[in-house]
């Protein structure tokens, strides 16, 4: 697998210098994939509790037994630590207070199990939420009946019991997202996965919500380097994954 990954980016590497591909940062490629969505920001107050919520590409490996706010080790090795780093960095003097409660493989019945304890009792004033890719992949993989009507449903259904017990909640969601042709991505994904994708897109509208849409940032950073250099599988991040969702993430807040 290593060594197909190499080989596939140095492919790529020999191609687009052949072709003159000027590469791009970061920032340009995030700001490439939001443009056409007008993507509106949240603005962050005094000492606003901030919670990241989702699958593993949110858990990466957090340490679940520590409760601390901005502990390191409870925010994981991913998007969420990197955004978290940035936010506490760039707003230091709001006393902003940060936590990770991801865990892998969820899908959306599992974070309503837990959103009592996990969610909504640390009265978030920003709540980011990135689920669904598990709703669809473990109906390939794990036998789950769950259909995109159960995605839907189960989705609305946790949104508005978090809209009942938190009004003023300010709520991000990210849009599911896969790499193709990358290990566990195959034709069989396609085209049934895009429309999780979709409905996260049309519940993020119907809720008032910010969506981020991952997808597109994803894809335009292919332009850069081939899908191994940002997604070790076609689902979750590697380094430069992760700093990607993350600086995705960031342009979603203002100070």
């Amino acid at each position: 697998m290593h060594q197909e990954n190499n080989e596939g980016r140095r492919k790529f590497l020999k191609t687009a210098s052949i072709g003159g591909l000027a590469a791009l940062s970061i920032p340009a490629i995030v700001s490439s994939a939001l443009a056409k969505e007008k993507v509106k920001k949240v603005r962050l107050q005094q000492n606003d509790t901030i919670l990241f919520q989702g699958d593993s590409i949110t858990d990466a490996r957090r340490k679940r037994d520590d409760s601390t706010v901005n502990s390191a080790a409870a925010l994981g090795t991913g998007y969420a630590f990197m955004a978290a780093s940035d936010l506490l960095c760039n707003h230091a003097d709001k006393g902003l207070n940060i936590y990770n409660k991801g865990i892998s493989g969820n899908k959306v019945y599992q974070l309503a199990e837990r959103w009592d304890a996990e969610a909504l009792d640390l009265k978030p004033n920003v709540l980011s939420i990135l689920i669904g890719v598990n709703d669809f992949w473990h109906t390939l993989v794990n036998n789950y009946t769950g259909t995109l009507k159960t995605y839907q449903d189960d989705y609305q259904a946790l949104l508005d019991r978090t809209k009942q017990r938190l009004p003023e909640v300010k709520l991000i969601i990210g849009e599911p997202f896969a790499v193709p042709g990358i290990k566990s991505v195959d034709q069989t994904w396609f085209p049934a996965f895009n429309d999780y994708r979709q409905a996260a897109r049309e519940i993020a509208a119907s809720y008032g919500a910010v969506f981020i849409p991952y997808q597109s940032v994803f894809d335009k950073a292919q332009k850069t380097a081939p899908g191994v250099y940002w997604t070790y599988d076609g689902v979750h991040p590697t380094i430069a994954g992760n700093r990607l969702m993350a600086q995705a993430w960031m342009e979603t807040v203002k100070g």
